[in-house]
């Protein structure tokens, strides 16, 4: 025999609109993640690391509403070379935006513009093929730099960005560059008021990379 149900229609129905009623439970969304993949600017050479770059550039993203993570990946004395080298492990799978920091050293070492172009371009490809955004920090080469191979390495930047269709940041040390009293003692790495003055400038540009 078969079973009949104890409900009545009128049960059953109101039941039923009370289901479909039910709130259903949102699962958190992941906080997006951005790398820094640079040099000894990225990785707070000289500086605590509640001073470096990553902290600042976080606690920056906070004040704005940001709630995407940073995630450092500098390392010192890194060339765009050792940058490519490396780029597959130290950009994790998780990281929705890379902002990719290198060349100061291949500037400092007087390395082939063409060079260093080229380790950029498949750094950015690589990375895009991965899915993962990419906004280009390029560089400002200081006045005692031959004026020759300053303009061919600033030009290496804004090439990389328009072949690889990626947003460009034109001076990662913009408004810190040359001012003494916002950089070491060596007057090439920023102190602790560099990189504020830094995350300043370079957060809004990342949350506005994160919403395109």
């Amino acid at each position: 025999m078969p079973k009949t149900s104890i409900l009545s229609p009128t049960r059953r129905a109101m039941i039923g609109g009370a289901l479909a009623t039910w709130p259903v439970p949102v699962l958190a969304q992941r906080a997006p993640v951005i790398t820094l993949l640079g040099d000894s600017i990225t990785a707070g050479f000289g500086l605590p690391a509640s001073a470096a770059l990553p902290a600042q550039l976080q606690a920056e993203l906070r004040r704005l509403g940001s709630k995407a993570l940073i995630r450092g990946a500098g390392v010192s004395g890194d060339t765009t070379a050792g940058g490519l080298a490396r780029v597959d492990f130290s950009v994790q799978r998780d990281t929705d935006l890379c902002l990719v920091a290198l060349g100061g050293n291949d500037l400092l070492q007087g390395l082939d513009p063409k060079r260093t172009q080229a380790n950029l371009e498949k750094i950015v490809a690589r990375l895009k093929a991965r899915n993962i955004s990419v906004v280009l920090a390029g560089l400002q080469p200081p006045p005692v730099i031959g004026r020759a191979y300053a303009q061919e390495f600033r030009a290496v930047f804004q090439t990389v960005a328009k072949t690889q269709r990626v947003a460009l940041y034109p001076n990662l040390l913009a408004g810190v560059a040359q001012v003494p009293s916002l950089n070491q003692s060596d007057g090439f790495h920023p102190n602790a008021r560099g990189v504020t003055v830094i995350a300043k400038a370079l957060a809004p540009v990342l949350v506005k990379a994160l919403k395109a």
